[in-house]
């Protein structure tokens, strides 16, 4: 990647990788918390279209939307919280907000990737772990919906590692996961997840 970017044939192989190419290395073990899931369908069960419903209907559309819209909400209120309570110096930043900053004006391309990437790559990857194969496994031991909802939201916001985010991150997990309990699929949950983290990507994306 680097030897495309910089024209030449040939790169010293010791040489760090510029910040584009870092700022979407940062998303690898998110995308790579899909391939257990798909495999496992694929293998031992009816395939992902079946097993998880991943791909949106009308209604998982609509449901997602308006689950999305409240994840988002519930994001803002509880950070607000959570800033009130231990201030603006205790609370970090993502750490991709300083991989955006290093990208150049020049170097657009790969903040447009890591958008997409941000709203669909990483929303289907934890949506296919969190609330397709853990939710499914959940389900098969009898456990009740509203105990599913509650395990998948702590899930959720743990495998971030944002300690200073885990309780927006948790009302978020939990406004994504109504979606997958009011229509049976990961489709709609995945709407409400990439919804939202539309604010997010655009603010990634500007932010340069």
């Amino acid at each position: 990647m680097t030897a495309l970017r910089s024209g030449r044939a040939s790169v010293d192989p010791l040489a760090l990788l510029d910040v584009g190419p870092l700022l979407l290395l940062a998303f690898l073990p998110s995308v790579v918390l899909a391939l257990g899931p798909v495999i496992a369908s694929r293998r031992w069960g009816a395939g992902p279209k079946h097993d998880f419903g991943w791909l949106p209907t009308a209604r998982d559309v609509k449901v997602g939307l308006a689950c999305g819209v409240l994840a988002l909400a519930a994001g803002y209120l509880l950070n607000l919280l959570v800033l009130g309570i231990y201030g603006v110096d205790r609370v970090s930043d993502s750490p991709l907000t300083d991989l955006a900053e290093g990208v150049d004006e020049n170097e657009t391309i790969w903040l447009v990737l890591a958008m997409l990437i941000v709203v669909v790559v990483t929303p289907l990857a934890e949506e296919l772990l969190i609330r397709g194969s853990l939710w499914n496994a959940l389900e098969y031991h009898r456990l009740p919906q509203w105990v599913i909802l509650v395990l998948t939201a702590v899930v959720f916001a743990y495998v971030h590692g944002e300690p200073t985010r885990t309780v927006a991150l948790l009302g978020q997990g939990l406004a994504i996961g109504l979606a997958r309990m009011r229509t049976g699929r990961v489709g709609a949950s995945l709407v409400a997840h990439a919804a939202n983290n539309l604010p997010a990507a655009l603010l990634l994306l500007t932010g340069s």
